[in-house]
């Protein structure tokens, strides 16, 4: 990737990161482990999905929705679409920082990541996923239950708030 691409890339992710109001984000830092990289010393894709669950697990005990909370009230979380676009590849050593922030609640939850090499700003990974709510007995709920939402919304992110961070 050439210098002048490198720069969009990090103003991307300094812009992406202002669009987000103050305690919208869950933000957690990764050293990358040797194991977690190929032959190449480039981090595996199917890692990042790891990395996304990490920062996601933050937000949602940021909002007091953990595992142990969801299963208290009765329900849990199950994604049903993930998608991860990749910029620029994490080596064995770096450190990433992954974000993640709410988008929507109501029907879905919808969270959006980014993924940085904090030394330089570059923009690794931008990703997406959403989740739905399902029972104790996994029954899938048609809208995110008002328990669950009154709890979510301190951390959402209006989608007109970051129009521009939408793949």
């Amino acid at each position: 990737m050439g210098g002048s691409g490198s720069t969009a890339h990090r103003s991307s992710a300094r812009a992406a990161r202002r669009r987000a109001a103050p305690g919208a984000v869950a933000a957690v830092e990764i050293d990358v482990p040797f194991h977690d990289v190929d032959s190449l010393g480039i981090v595996w894709h199917g890692h990042y999905f790891k990395y996304l669950e990490i920062a996601r697990t933050a937000l949602l005990r940021a909002c007091k929705l953990d595992a142990p909370e969801l299963r208290e009230l009765g329900f849990g979380l199950v994604i049903i679409e993930s998608r991860c676009r990749h910029v620029a590849p994490l080596r064995y050593g770096d450190v990433a920082r992954v974000s993640a922030w709410l988008r929507d609640v109501r029907h879905r939850l919808r969270v959006e990541y980014e993924i940085v090499r904090p030394q330089d700003g570059l923009q690794i990974a931008r990703a997406e996923t959403t989740l739905v709510t399902v029972t104790r007995a996994g029954e899938l709920m048609l809208e995110t239950p008002e328990v669950l939402r009154a709890r979510l919304e301190s951390m959402l992110v209006p989608a007109e708030a970051g129009e521009s961070a939408k793949r």
